[in-house]
C-alpha cells in the first residue's frame, strides 16, 4: 500500500468512525457497534504508524515499501 492509498484508507475509516458516533449521539453504541468502533479505531492507529513509518524510511533514504504493519498490541501501546 503506498501513500496515497493509505491516506485514503485512513480518511474512509475516519468517515466510517464518525457516521457510526454520530448515528448515536445521546445513546448507547449497542455491543456490535462497539466492537466495530474499537476495530476502527485499531485500523487508525495502525495507518497511521505505517504512514509514519514510510515517510520516516523516505526521508533517511530508505525504501519506504519495507515498513510494515505493526500489530495491534504495539500500535495501541504508544504514548499519545
Amino acid at each position: 500500500m503506498d501513500d496515497r492509498q493509505l491516506v485514503e484508507q485512513i480518511e474512509a475509516l475516519a468517515a466510517e468512525e464518525h457516521r457510526l458516533e454520530q448515528s448515536h449521539v445521546g445513546e448507547g453504541l449497542d455491543e456490535e457497534e462497539t466492537t466495530r468502533l474499537q476495530a476502527i479505531e485499531v485500523a487508525l492507529d495502525q495507518c497511521w504508524d505505517l504512514l509514519r513509518q514510510r515517510r520516516a524510511r523516505r526521508q533517511a533514504g530508505r525504501d519506504p515499501d519495507d515498513a510494515e504493519v505493526r500489530p495491534p498490541g504495539v500500535v495501541e501501546g504508544y504514548q499519545q
